[in-house]
């Protein structure tokens, strides 16, 4: 049972850019639950699941995803139904799966709500690169193998997107890739144009933290076709095997993945 809501000030802000986590309930953390109990509107991703959505009982749902390749909500009309919304009263959650502030599009928002002149507040959430190396067992970073975390998208507002490539490609670089699944040979043929390994182990995490979640192990050289099993959202980790994986492949890769565990 969770302590009752404190009075809410009256000068408090009146919008809540919430991070909803990669998509277990269990995930969310105790501020986006209150956000949600207390929202009079809860403007929502597309990939926010319906036992999510559940926590805000007296909240009007307004679905405004977005879809990689598909059909969306222009920017611009989710910024004005914020504007709007805040500006009737109303207590505002702008509900984004994962965290905010990973391609979750927050600066276009907040400086929205800035402009507009609406206060609002930034509640984090777990992002699903979290998520899917917590399925693996796997830390994101590890000593003696990256010290470093590179978080890109496998496309932008232009199509497929470019990246630094050749440090991608570097050994022992460790990368969670967003939105990789349809650009999967486009990622394939950079890395491997500017010098990856085709046995680099490349993790595939489909429906991170849910039910129907399944973890694809795979190299470079194969990525286009695991990525092609999948049906629903899918986090990619390049460099990182999940345990035991070294057993499982021909002694070939084994080396490989010992340098990559």
């Amino acid at each position: 049972m969770l302590p009752p809501l404190s009075p809410r000030p009256d000068d408090a802000p009146r919008v809540a850019l919430v991070g909803a986590g990669p998509g277990d309930p269990e995930l969310l953390t105790l501020a986006a639950l209150r956000a949600l109990e207390a929202a009079d509107v809860v403007l929502h991703d597309r990939l926010v699941p319906a036992a999510i959505l559940a926590l805000a009982p007296r909240a009007r749902l307004v679905a405004v995803g977005k879809e990689g390749f598909g059909p969306a909500m222009p920017q611009a009309g989710i910024n004005r139904l914020l504007v709007n919304h805040a500006r009737s009263g109303a207590q505002v959650v702008r509900l984004k799966g994962g965290d905010p502030a990973i391609f979750g599009r927050l600066e276009d928002e907040a400086a929205a709500l800035e402009a507009a002149g609406i206060a609002f507040r930034v509640i984090p959430g777990i992002t699903a690169a979290s998520a899917a190396a917590a399925a693996l067992g796997r830390g994101l970073t590890q000593r003696g193998r990256n010290a470093g975390l590179r978080i890109v998208t496998g496309h932008d507002m232009r199509g497929f997107a470019d990246q630094d490539w050749r440090g991608l490609a570097a050994p022992g670089a460790v990368a969670a890739i967003y939105m990789g699944k349809r650009a999967a040979r486009f990622l394939q043929g950079r890395l491997l144009m500017h010098g990856a390994a085709p046995a680099t182990p490349v993790t595939l995490v489909e429906n991170a933290s849910l039910p129907g979640q399944r973890i694809l192990p795979a190299t470079l050289a194969d990525l286009p076709k695991a990525a092609a099993d999948t049906t629903g959202p899918v986090l990619l980790l390049l460099g990182i095997a999940p345990r035991g994986a070294a057993a499982l492949l021909p002694d070939t890769l084994s080396d490989l993945l010992e340098a990559h565990p």
